[in-house]
C-alpha cells in the first residue's frame, strides 16, 4: 500500500466515521464507492470497511441509547430476519462482480437520499393498534430487505435501515438513527464472517480505516443531538443524495 493510498484511506475513514455517527449508519456503504474511486479494487472496497463498522457503529449507538433513542422492539424483531438475510446476501457475492456492486451501492444511496428529502415535511402517521400490528410485518420486511442488501453490498445495513425506518416505519429521525445503529452493529458481524471466509477483506485497509473512523463516530452522534429534527433530516437526505450523485457521475 502506497503512502498516498494509506493517507486517502485514513481521511475517508475519519470523514465517514463522523458522518456515520451523525446519520445513524456504519458508513461502509458510503466508503465503498469512495475507496474504489481512489484506487482500491472493487470487491476489496466493498468488504474491507465492514469489520471497522462494528466498533464505530457500537460507539455511536451508545450515545443514542443513553438518550433513549433506540427502539428495542424493532431491534429484537429485526435480528430474527436480519442475520440470515445478511448471510444470504454475503454468500451471493461469490457470483456477482465487485464493480457492479459498487454501482448498485451508488444508485441505491442516491434513491434513498432523494426519498428522505421528499418526505422531510411529511407528518408522522398516527399510531393505532392496527398500524402497530402492521408495523411488525413492515419491520420484518424492511430488515429482511436491508439484510440481503447489506450482505450483498458489504455493509452493516445502516445506509438502508435509517432512511427506511423514517420513510416506511415513520419513526422520528433520531429514534430511527439510534435504532439503525443498534441493529447495524449486530448485522455487521455475520457479514464480516462471510466476507472474510470468501477472502474479500484486506485487513490493512480495515485497520487504517477503523482507527480513523471509530473515534469520530461518537463525535458525530453527539453533534446530531445538537440539531433540530427537521434540519437533521434534511442534512441526512442531502448528504446521501449529493455524495451518491457525484459518485455516479464520476463512476469508472
Amino acid at each position: 500500500m502506497s503512502a498516498q493510498l494509506l493517507l486517502g484511506i485514513v481521511c475517508i475513514g475519519a470523514g465517514v466515521g463522523l458522518l456515520a455517527g451523525a446519520l445513524g449508519k456504519g458508513g461502509s456503504a458510503v466508503s465503498t464507492p469512495v475507496l474504489h474511486a481512489i484506487g482500491v479494487p472493487a470487491m476489496v472496497a466493498v468488504a474491507s470497511p465492514l469489520p471497522a463498522t462494528i466498533p464505530s457503529t457500537w460507539w455511536a449507538g451508545r450515545t443514542y441509547a443513553r438518550e433513549g433513542q433506540v427502539d428495542g422492539r424493532i431491534v429484537r424483531l429485526g435480528l430474527l430476519v436480519g442475520v440470515p438475510a445478511t448471510v444470504a446476501g454475503a454468500v451471493l457475492t461469490r457470483w456477482i462482480p465487485g464493480g457492479s456492486l459498487v454501482l448498485a451501492t451508488d444508485a441505491l444511496v442516491l434513491l434513498i437520499g432523494m426519498r428522505v428529502l421528499a418526505g422531510a415535511n411529511a407528518a408522522p402517521a398516527p399510531v393505532t393498534h392496527s398500524t402497530a400490528v402492521a408495523g411488525r410485518a413492515a419491520t420484518l420486511t424492511v430488515v429482511a430487505a436491508a439484510g440481503v442488501a447489506s450482505g450483498l453490498l458489504g455493509n452493516s445495513g445502516g445506509f438502508l435501515l435509517a432512511p427506511l425506518f423514517v420513510t416506511v416505519l415513520r419513526l422520528p429521525v433520531r429514534r430511527a438513527l439510534g435504532t439503525s445503529l443498534a441493529l447495524a452493529t449486530a448485522l455487521a458481524v455475520p457479514g464480516t464472517i462471510v466476507h472474510a471466509w470468501l477472502g474479500h477483506i484486506d485487513w490493512s485497509i480495515t485497520l487504517a480505516f477503523g482507527l480513523a473512523a471509530v473515534p469520530l463516530a461518537g463525535l458525530g452522534a453527539r453533534l446530531a443531538f445538537r440539531m433540530r429534527e427537521r434540519p437533521l433530516t434534511l442534512a441526512f437526505g442531502t448528504a446521501l443524495t449529493l455524495l451518491a450523485g457525484g459518485l455516479l457521475v464520476f463512476a469508472r
